[in-house]
């Protein structure tokens, strides 16, 4: 049986001008058994879209901050960076996964950005919106446990994991605010905040705000979720 295909969104550098990606995120997926695809980035989504026919399920990566017209905001002072081209070709790649029925696994920007498209909002500045002692923005190694989430029981993270507490790594400072319709939470924070959705309308669309990109090889939990995403793109 050939191995399929995951069409990886690329990471932007501002001050190269250039696309590049983080190896976890390529390599979790090839630990996985499926081969990742790193997409074109460009003006226009069509390429991108286009290159997408070619493949069996979507991963969503993190980078840069979701703008804040998405959701109908004015960005804050404290709102980071956007990209534009990002914004507009992956909205249009999660839309066309979902009229073809193909899996999607967003992570971090990915869980965000995946909320805003379902209608939802998001707090732009964790510090200064919503205060807490959880430590939401680690320092290395990302591989570490920043804090723990606690799974909902029952949900799909909860059987695919079967355990109701998990430590996670973490690094972000944007967040869920309104969860987007469709969405059900998978896990939320010590402090209240969602860490993994699922869209109850599709057959796989799930999305974490932590990052099991940096820690699958040493962390069971990070591996099924990249096990549990290419198995359902078969």
């Amino acid at each position: 049986m050939s191995r399929k295909i995951i069409a990886v969104v690329p990471l932007w550098d501002d001050k190269k001008q250039s696309i590049w990606m983080l190896p976890g995120y390529m390599d979790g997926i090839e630990a996985a058994g499926a081969i990742p695809v790193i997409l074109p980035l460009s003006d226009s989504a069509e390429s991108a879209l286009e290159a997408f026919e070619l493949c069996d399920g979507l991963l969503m990566t993190g980078g840069h901050d979701v703008s804040p017209a998405l959701y109908g905001e004015t960005p804050k002072k404290t709102c980071g960076a956007q990209c534009e081209k990002r914004d507009s070709m992956e909205s249009a790649l999660y839309k066309r996964a979902l009229e073809c029925g193909k899996p999607v696994l967003g992570i971090c920007r990915g869980i965000q950005l995946i909320n805003v498209l379902q209608g939802g909002t998001l707090y732009q500045d964790l510090p200064t919106e919503r205060e807490s002692c959880v430590e939401h923005q680690m320092k290395p190694p990302y591989s570490s446990v920043a804090h723990y989430v606690n799974i909902v029981k029952p949900s799909p993270l909860y059987e695919l994991l079967q355990t109701e507490r998990l430590g996670v790594n973490s690094y972000h400072h944007q967040a869920v605010k309104r969860l987007g319709s469709g969405l059900e939470v998978m896990a939320v924070s010590e402090d209240g905040l969602v860490e993994a959705v699922r869209c109850t309308e599709s057959s796989f669309v799930w999305a974490v705000q932590w990052h099991p990109e940096f820690n699958f090889r040493t962390d069971p939990a990070a591996g099924k979720i990249f096990e549990a995403f290419v198995k359902a793109c078969r």
